[in-house]
Parts: C-alpha cells; structure tokens; sequence
C-alpha cells in the first residue's frame, strides 16, 4: 500500500506540471493531456523501480515526450501518405505579424522543441536534458544551436544568454 501512495503522490505533484511542458513542446494540450496519462500508465508496472529514482518526474517526464514524439511521426508519416495521393495544397504566405513564442516553437522540429523547452523553460542544464532525452550531449547541443538560429529571426532575440 504505501507504494501505491507514492505514486499517487507524485500524480498529483506532477501531472500538470508535466502536461504544460508537454503542451509547449507538442503545441496541443489534449495529445499532452494523453500522452501524460500514457506515460503514468506505464509508470505503474515498474513504479518499484522508478520510486527510487532520483527524480521520478523526470521518468515521467522522459516517457511522455517519447509518446509524443511517437505521434509526430505517425502523423507525419500519415500526412507524407496521403500526400503521395493528392496532388499539393496552394499555402498562403506567412503573416508578416509577431510571431508569438507558442507559434515559434511549433516551427521547430519536435526533437529540437524539447531541448528548447527543457533547457529555457525548465531550466534543465544540457546534461540533465541529454540524460532525459536519452541522447549524447553533443546531439543535445547540436539541436539547441540548430533550433536558437531556426528562433532568432523569428523572435528577434539573442537566445544564447
């Protein structure tokens, strides 16, 4: 029993912590919503595990960018698909208007938007962010260098500091 207390503990700790860094990352706060909930269902199997960890949430954390990532790719592999049916949409140009933090980050790649919203936005240093995104430092690097020059024109911010 005092296991399952735990976790509900850490539940109601965390999830809408987590759901808001997923909502920045993925841009929608129902997939977040989800895939939170996805991540915590898989937390309980190995809860015994993962309740020793240093940081729980940050598992949990880890397991719902992954789920998200996951339905990146499905849909864009969906999208891609049906592409190959139809022919090509005519798009409109962009707005000249301000481009908002919110529609900056959903320009980026979805593996450059968590480092982004892990480093700035949860303050995680590169090496905590490469442990959580299982990905060496330098790919953790790379993408934030690639993903500050992909936001500074759009932002009109030094995005180093």
């Amino acid at each position: 029993m005092p296991e399952d207390v735990g976790l509900r503990e850490l539940y109601v700790g965390c999830y809408a912590r987590i759901v808001r860094v997923v909502t920045l990352v993925g841009g929608d706060q129902a997939d977040a919503e989800d895939v939170v909930q996805d991540a915590f269902s898989r937390l309980i199997p190995v809860w015994s595990k993962v309740s020793g960890y240093e940081d729980p949430e940050a598992w949990v954390r880890g397991a719902a960018l992954r789920l998200l990532s996951n339905r990146f790719r499905k849909v864009r592999n969906g999208k891609k698909a049906l592409r190959r049916l139809d022919p090509p949409e005519d798009k409109p140009a962009a707005s000249s208007d301000v481009v908002d933090v919110t529609r900056a980050l959903a320009s980026l790649p979805i593996a450059q938007r968590q480092v982004v919203v892990l480093h700035y936005l949860l303050g995680l240093d590169l090496a905590s962010v490469s442990l959580e995104l299982n990905i060496p430092l330098g790919t953790c690097k790379s993408r934030l260098s690639h993903a500050r020059a992909a936001l500074k024109p759009l932002l009109g911010e030094d995005l180093h500091a």
